[in-house]
């Protein structure tokens, strides 16, 4: 049976049936209509064989099918970490009560949680569209003043993989995999004072703008998130009224005429919601960025200044650090077992049925990280009888230790500490080793990009830098699920409030909720304006003055293709001074740039769009500038064009500071730019000229463009 494909043509829910009913009718199968899209796309999802498919091509009007896909689903202290505080500045009482709705595609919500409750919030805003739909142990009760919208989409979904089992998973709005109600208190969940988990990270947490309302749209289910049930929610949230849209989840890069994501967020920003998503955890090899077009805000991750660290000591006296949210008490003493002191083919893995209980009772297995889950590798240990255990990184997976909620005493280790602690297991006769849980320990160089974050350029528009920031991603502490255990094991009877996890998933709602903060702050700022506050604001140090670094580089200086723009400043992103807008209209000559033929652009048009003739990428007036040269070349040019709007003092100047790249001379004109009152519009150039050959496949350098008020 075909998959369901998403059909681009204009009509109405009866002309689409009609149509099914005409193909239906020189085939042998029947089809069945899913979804009719009002706003993403002017067009139906619907599951037709390949024999109706190929007919369908031939109807007048046809513009082009999509196969359905599955995608995959890509905060106690990380708000001060951001430079937020009660009572001032964005966090100011005025700032917070404004009206803003944060609409989240994600796992759904549960909605009795603590970080979802009105207690003192005003009515509903009247023009609030949305609806509160019943489902499995959910119904229209279960909203509120804060949650003022749920809905499940899984035609799709269910379409693929079959119908949804009940008795497994909720056929509804409510969240069984505590994803996202972690994402939606992120973005938008009240303040709740003294959690934490099992003692860990304890303090307030709170979402980005806490005062905000929330309407969630669950879209991800058990096996992934089906393409159609994602355009379905994202097309129903531009139509129930949402300000920002937060999606943590993602597929391969692609055209963006065949990206869902790319067409139906074109949609939103023309209604001027924001739209967020996460940049992917495929790194850090270069060129896995997803969700990149120019009017998506594509996040990556990065650690804040918090960790839960771990204290290994070998039987020899050395002693390394690792990361773990176990919270006992520590181990003795106790022997090292590994690959065949541990059991039979595969124990290094420490995969199901590999260990054998006679070598491991008792003792600390070590455990490579790979093919199992990392929380299943301590579970196939505690049910072999191991009292402990240590995660070794590879030198491929590096220094990056993840925090995980383990059942058993256990920890993870980076690159070197595994090859010191494996030399000491080959070289003693009576190898041991001890773990001790340290808990939640402040000071740590950050920001630092997570070896996870998946990094530019972009395969699909690589003269747009991607990702654009980078924001908290690394264990951040945020509402859980009671009935998923935190270790996410079906052998885990333990039942959490709040969770500590970490992925772009984590990092992109903090930027959401970030949006929706300075929306409260500027109600006339567009989507291209925020993204252009938040980027051009951000910064590229750590708190040690020296430059982001790379963990996956041993700690070497990371680039904006890992970073974007840099590290996200709310406080600054306020009062930018100057900020980049774009029009509707630049993006489609961004896509004549990019040479979509005329069909491929009516997507996004949704009307026949005229290219001018001559479009070329470095006319998008995007807070960034990414240039590409040809391999080799010497003193070639190439000119860009940028418009600033003045949203800072009436009457001001600046003056511009120019880091040049490596091997590429910038001239900047004007050097200065003059504004006599607000919302003055002032254009510059720049030119860079190539002096040796750099070209983005082979070799890169960056360099900086600043304008300083003065």
């Amino acid at each position: 049976m075909a998959q369901p494909s998403n059909i681009d043509l204009g009509g109405s829910k009866q002309w689409y049936e009609s149509i099914l009913e005409s193909i239906a009718e020189s085939s042998s199968s029947s089809s069945r209509l899913l979804y009719v899209y009002e706003t993403a796309i002017a067009g139906f999802a619907a599951k037709l064989s390949s024999e109706q498919l190929r007919s369908l091509t031939k109807v007048d009007g046809f513009l082009s099918a999509t196969e359905d896909e599955l995608l995959t689903l890509h905060t106690t202290h990380s708000p001060q970490f951001l430079g937020l505080r009660n009572g001032r500045g964005l966090w100011e009482a005025a700032e917070l009560n404004s009206d803003v709705i944060v609409g989240v595609l994600d796992t759904g919500i549960w909605p009795e949680h603590v970080s979802f409750r009105d207690t003192g919030m005003p009515a509903v805003p009247s023009r609030w569209k949305g609806a509160c739909e019943g489902g499995t142990n959910f119904s229209s009760s279960n909203c509120n003043r804060k949650l003022i919208g749920a809905r499940a989409f899984f035609k799709g979904y269910e379409s693929v993989v079959g119908k949804i089992n009940e008795t497994t998973e909720y056929r509804s709005p409510r969240d069984r995999q505590g994803h996202g109600s972690h994402t939606a208190s992120t973005a938008a969940g009240n303040c709740v004072k003294g959690a934490s988990l099992f003692g860990l990270a304890l303090g307030s947490a709170t979402g980005m703008k806490n005062t905000a309302r929330i309407a969630v749209y669950k879209v991800c289910w058990r096996l992934g998130c089906a393409n159609s049930d994602i355009l379905a929610a994202m097309d129903r949230a531009t139509l129930d009224g949402v300000d920002v849209l937060s999606l943590s989840l993602g597929g391969l890069a692609r055209p963006f005429y065949t990206d869902n994501i790319a067409v139906a967020s074109f949609s939103a920003i023309q209604r001027g919601i924001f739209v967020a998503c996460s940049a992917g955890n495929s790194g850090p090899s270069p060129s896995t960025v997803s969700n990149a077009a120019p009017w998506i805000m594509t996040v990556a991750a990065s650690y804040i200044d918090r960790s839960f660290p771990t204290k290994v000591k070998l039987g020899g006296g050395q002693t390394f650090e690792g990361s773990s949210l176990y919270s006992g008490k520590p181990t003795e003493q106790l022997p090292l077992v590994y690959r065949e002191t541990a059991g039979g083919k595969g124990a290094e893995y420490c995969t199901a049925g590999t260990l054998d209980p006679k070598l491991v009772n008792g003792k600390i297995v070590l455990c490579d990280r790979g093919l199992n889950g990392r929380t299943d590798k301590g579970q196939q240990v505690k049910l072999a009888g191991g009292a402990a255990m240590i995660m070794l990184n590879t030198e491929d997976q590096g220094e990056e230790t993840l925090a995980d909620a383990h059942i058993l005493p256990a920890t993870s280790v980076g690159a070197s500490a595994a090859k010191a602690i494996k030399q000491h297991l080959n070289s003693s006769d009576n190898p041991t080793a001890s773990i001790s849980f340290q808990g939640t320990v402040f000071g740590y160089r950050a920001p630092v990009m997570a070896a996870f974050s998946s990094r530019g350029p972009s395969l699909v528009d690589p003269e747009v830098i991607k990702p654009d920031v980078t924001a908290p991603g690394v264990n951040i502490l945020a509402a859980w699920t009671p009935v998923a255990a935190p270790s996410l094991l079906t052998s885990d009877n333990r039942s959490v409030l709040f969770n500590i996890i970490s992925g772009t998933s984590m990092s992109c709602p903090h930027i959401s909720g970030l949006a929706a903060l300075l929306k409260s702050v500027h109600k006339d700022w567009s989507p291209a304006a925020i993204k252009s506050a938040l980027m051009t604001t951000s910064y590229t140090v750590d708190n040690r003055r020296a430059p982001i670094s790379d963990i996956s580089s041993g700690f070497k200086a990371a680039t904006p293709f890992a970073f974007g723009s840099g590290h996200v400043d709310p406080e600054w992103a306020s009062n930018p001074g100057l900020i980049y807008d774009i029009s509707t209209v630049d993006y489609l000559n961004h896509l004549c740039s990019l040479k979509y033929n005329s069909s491929q652009i009516a997507l996004f048009a949704k009307t026949s769009y005229t290219c001018p003739r001559s479009a070329h990428p470095g006319d998008l007036n995007y807070p960034s500038f990414a240039v590409l040269f040809k391999s080799g070349a010497r003193n070639a040019s190439i000119t860009h064009k940028r418009t600033a709007t003045n949203v800072g003092c009436p009457v001001s100047r600046y003056q511009v500071l120019v880091d040049e790249p490596d091997g590429v001379s910038v001239i900047v004109k004007p050097r200065n730019l003059v504004f006599g009152k607000l919302g003055e519009k002032q254009s510059y150039r720049v030119t860079f000229v190539s002096l040796g050959g750099s070209s983005v496949s082979s070799n890169s350098s960056f360099g900086s463009i600043t304008w300083f008020s003065g």
